[in-house]
């Protein structure tokens, strides 16, 4: 933490204490009242919910729950699929696992998680084909074994801390002070997963905790550790889009227009005004997955005194992952094309298809690995003191990391293509939920003989992100000696969280192919099946689907072009140096005062909650990055920037403050009858990239151009102002009604625009004086294939360099674009932009909770709505810029459970309706999903309990479209997982 921060937060922090001198309520550990909380307890069932009715009757604010009844005993093995039963929360699935959530229609990066009431930093590499960006954080790297909580609040305080607009969600870990005594828990269960490819197994999970107390329980020590080793699979047909069309258009990719001969060929041509995309490229992708979690946490308390309580804890997680992956895949050149259509205003594909004549097109047999670690530790202190009967203070100080990197030599990301050159026509049938990839091969080449597959172009990447967060936060309580006035609460913090996102890589454009087919023997392939791959999906039993494909060894394929091609520079060295540095640095000064009030209105009891906190906020952002130095044409539709090390530094600032008011108000209008309202502001930061401090431009680029972005850490953070009602009807003992209405108006919403450049003066190969003398050559319809030929036939031998010839005899190799022939390369560079516009999204939650009288039997059901003026309007052209937000949808779970006996059963179905995942040009929405869980356990005896559990257990797959639903962009297989086990309590 810088001195100058440091000295500033100890500044507030005595002026705070001196305003407050002479002046107890007892103190949470994540600074707030315990009894403000509304839990979901859901072990020991019914004796929980009706404890958490109690809780939820008694809470103030909106605050939901999940909570472990019993040490070592949380109810999901995923904090996420746990999180995604409380109303309004909903989750992303990596993998088929909860990984990220949602609340109230507020993506990942809108949520804030904490542990312990502590800002905790996040490293994620996603699929580390890019620099990483993401504040989110990923439930997936913790075990629930340690935990004793998660809140969530939905409602901003000003003793909470700020960042989500969406939820500030607090996971809390076990205190052994809080349960004296000495427990011992240790559990193992095994896991099955129906998605594995090609085998069975049956994956372990160890998970165990102690927690003792000594000394007249003024000592304790709580120790726990989980190890988990899961093997999986993931199946997955991809389809890219070009960004999109209107009818009238009529430039590169586009459909043809009257008068041109492959018009005849297009059935229901979309209208003038209508928008419609065309598929770039399509896949099918085939992982195999293997992952292994390690948690561990060790807490140490000492009480010397009743007014004194000193806690250290340091938690670890160690999530690392492998994924290998086969593809086949095909690309477009947009040439004779021939499709059908839905009408219009958005247009959808029926099938889109491309003849290459005797011009030939290959199909890619490419193999990935990605192979990343992320690991996070966190170490605190946290000392509570009630000073007097009146005012308690507490000290919390941490230093925590996130760090994501890769785990083998070759980088984080990397992807390797092989070719069969002899496709003569290809397709893709939209018509039902899997898109179906078909071909027809040239007269005499059999795609299926290993023998014709040449090596083609090849990636490298390596990524790294790391976060190191260090704060200082100083809280107290003053109970004053007024009636009314319950608490004083008041606190100063100082944070400082610095970000490092690297990235380089190292490619090579062979996409024409290089060297004979005969350079790679044909033992390193395996022929894969596909269509049982993707048997939950309609479209997989059509007989023109692709029916098989190869896989390679990935890592005898790499030795193999690097020795022959040096496609590591021969030296089997392919990690790439970082040519992408950002490096941010954000300051936080935060204090907030709030009084909490007890009064009666119209004599039935009453209280109020009001506080306000300020926010200060200063970036400095510095960013590395490569400068290009030429271009080159590679392959048909292929064109790449070349690099020689150049690379140049930049650094730039912003700062923002805020002041952030929040009022709670509750009242027992009858005595099962209690309405609440609550009104607060709250606020967001940008996500890392958005923030960078320079400009890139995208390594590949085409015909019409590249792209590139460019950040912009000045930009102001999301604002919302939020307003809830809600009613709560607790019409039984253990039963209840309740529904809620909630409103955000968001302002400083982050969109982003497009500004043409020609960054770096780069000469664009595919333009200029060479091509149009070879179209002068061979005529206006002539192929890029012909016109590469002819350029290599014709054009001055220093302006390109020749690698081979493939099967069809055509030259491989690259063009370079010319200094002086050629015209530049117009780059559409991305730049974030805070707009003048204002988001209004509202939405309602409703949750009924019943008991059966002393059946055992019950049920939780909740759905939730979400709605604004933020929704895309797809029949907009593609080039006009909307203002929406991301992941609104409505939600809903239905539980039923049973609890008595010994006998614990649980059946819950979650769904979450369709929503837009990505806005742009080319939108992305996700498709509406339910899926079923079941678990079920039984204590044998005092202490020893067996059970079982089964996850997604109707396999239900994912799918995902662009403006229309027949542009589909994934298409997932779902799965089930099954764990039994047992679980020893001592």
């Amino acid at each position: 933490m810088s001195t100058k921060l440091r000295s500033r937060v100890l500044m507030l922090g005595a002026s705070i204490l001196a305003l407050s001198a002479g002046t107890s309520a007892t103190f949470a550990q994540d600074g707030t009242d315990d009894s403000d909380v509304d839990v979901i307890t859901v072990s020991g069932i019914r004796q929980s919910l009706a404890a958490s009715m109690d809780i939820k009757r008694d809470g103030q604010g909106v605050v939901d729950a999940i909570s472990a009844v019993d040490i070592g005993n949380f109810p999901d093995t995923n904090l996420a699929e746990s999180l995604q039963r409380i109303t309004g929360v909903s989750i992303e699935r990596n993998n088929g696992e909860g990984a990220t959530v949602t609340v109230r229609g507020f993506g990942p990066e809108f949520n804030l998680v904490t542990l312990n009431g502590r800002q905790m930093p996040t490293s994620s590499l996603g699929d580390g084909a890019s620099p990483p960006s993401s504040r989110s954080f990923d439930f997936g790297n913790l075990a629930s074994e340690g935990i004793a909580g998660v809140e969530v609040y939905k409602t901003s305080r000003a003793s909470v801390p700020t960042g989500g607009i969406g939820s500030v969600i607090n996971i809390r870990t076990t205190r052994p002070l809080e349960a004296p005594g000495m427990r011992f828990v240790v559990g193992a269960k095994g896991v099955i997963d129906s998605t594995e490819l090609y085998s069975d197994s049956i994956s372990p999970e160890l998970s165990g905790i102690y927690s003792n107390t000594f000394a007249d329980d003024r000592v304790g020590i709580a120790l726990s550790g989980s190890y988990q080793d899961r093997q999986f699979g993931h199946a997955q047909a991809n389809v890219g889009w070009r960004d999109g069309y209107l009818g009238s258009e009529n430039n590169w990719g586009s459909l043809a227009q009257p008068g041109d001969p492959r018009y005849a060929n297009i059935t229901n041509r979309p209208g003038d005004t209508d928008v419609y995309a065309v598929p770039q490229n399509a896949e099918y992708a085939l992982s195999e997955i293997q992952r292994e979690r390690i948690n561990g946490q060790l807490t140490l308390q000492f009480r010397p005194v009743d007014t004194v309580t000193a806690t250290m804890d340091y938690t670890y997680s160690r999530n690392e992952s492998s994924v290998r992956t086969g593809m086949v895949g095909i690309w477009f050149n947009h040439g004779d094309t021939s499709s059908a259509w839905t009408d219009g205003p958005v247009a959808g594909p029926l099938f889109y298809s491309e003849d290459f004549g005797t011009a030939y097109s290959d199909l890619s047999y490419s193999g990935a690995l990605t192979e990343n670690a992320s690991i996070n530790r966190s170490l605190g202190f946290n000392v509570v003191w009630d000073v007097s009967d009146r005012l308690s203070l507490e000290l919390d100080y941490h230093d925590s990391s996130a760090e994501s990197k890769p785990t083998n030599p070759y980088g984080t990301n990397m992807s390797v293509g092989t070719a069969v050159f002899g496709v003569a026509m290809q397709g893709l049938d939209f018509t039902e939920e899997l898109p179906v990839l078909y071909y027809d091969a040239a007269p005499g080449m059999d795609p299926a003989d290993a023998s014709n597959i040449f090596a083609t172009g090849n990636a490298f990447r390596n990524a790294y992100q790391r976060s190191d967060i260090e704060q200082f936060q100083l809280r107290g309580s003053y109970q004053p000696d007024i009636d009314f006035v319950e608490s004083l609460d008041f606190g100063v913090s100082a944070t400082e969280n610095q970000v490092r996102s690297a990235y380089g890589f190292l490619q090579n454009d062979w996409w024409g192919g290089i060297g004979p087919a005969s350079d790679i023997p044909d033992d390193i392939f395996v022929q894969r099946s596909l269509p049982q791959h993707f048997d939950t999906l309609s479209g997989s039993s059509n007989p023109n689907m692709i029916q098989n494909f190869y896989t390679f060894d990935f890592e005898r394929m790499v030795g193999l072009i690097d020795g022959l091609y040096g496609a590591c520079g021969g030296a089997g060295d392919c990690l790439a140096d970082y040519t992408t540095d950002r490096r941010i640095n954000e300051e936080s000064l935060a204090a907030y005062i709030q009084a909490d009030m007890a009064f009666d209105v119209f004599q039935r009891p009453a209280q109020l909650v009001m506080g306000l906190r300020y926010e200060e906020t200063s970036i400095d952002s510095s960013a590395l990055v490569p400068i290009p130095i030429g271009t080159q044409w590679v392959s048909d539709n292929e064109y790449g920037l070349i690099f020689d090390g150049s690379q140049d530094f930049t650094t730039l600032t912003g700062e923002y403050d805020h002041l952030l008011p929040a009022v709670d108000f509750r009242v027992d209008v009858r005595d099962d009858v209690v309405l609440r309202a609550s009104y607060s502001q709250s606020i967001t930061r940008p996500s890392y990239n958005l923030m960078q401090g320079g400009q890139t431009v995208d390594q590949l680029f085409r015909v019409g151009g590249g792209t590139g972005s460019q950040g912009d850490p000045g930009l102001l953070p999301f604002e919302s102002e939020n307003f809830d009602l809600s009613a709560e009807w607790y019409y039984a003992d253990d039963s209840y009604f309740s529904i809620g209405y909630f409103r955000k108006n968001v302002e400083n919403f982050i969109s982003s625009d497009v500004v043409d450049v020609t960054a770096f003066s780069l000469p664009h190969p595919g333009q200029g004086d060479r091509v149009a003398a070879a179209i002068a050559a061979l005529g206006p319809n002539a192929s890029s294939t012909d016109i590469r030929q002819w350029i290599f036939d014709n054009a001055d031998p220093s302006t390109f360099m020749v690698t081979g010839t493939n099967s069809l005899g055509y030259t491989t190799g690259s063009i370079y674009g010319v200094d002086g022939a050629d015209p530049f390369v117009n780059f559409e560079v991305t730049v974030p932009v805070n707009s003048d516009d204002t988001a209004e999204l509202y939405g309602w939650e409703i949750a009924l909770q019943h008991t059966f009288g002393d059946s055992g039997f019950g049920v939780i059901a909740n759905y939730t709505i979400v709605d604004g003026d933020v929704e895309y309007d797809n029949a907009l052209p593609y080039n006009v810029t909307q203002f929406t937000l991301t992941g609104l949808s409505d939600s809903a779970n239905l539980i039923g459970f049973y609890d008595k006996d010994g006998i614990q059963a649980r059946i819950a179905y979650n769904w979450r309706d369709e929503y837009l995942a990505g806005n742009g040009p080319n939108p992305f929405y996700r498709e509406a999903y339910g899926q079923i869980d079941m678990n079920a356990s039984y204590e044998v005896r005092d202490g020893l309990t067996l059970f079982v559990e089964g996850i997604n257990v109707t396999d239900e797959s994912t799918r995902g479209h662009r403006r229309h639903p027949n542009t589909a962009f994934f298409a997932a297989q779902g799965g089930a997982r099954y764990m039994f086990g047992a679980r020893f309590t001592y």
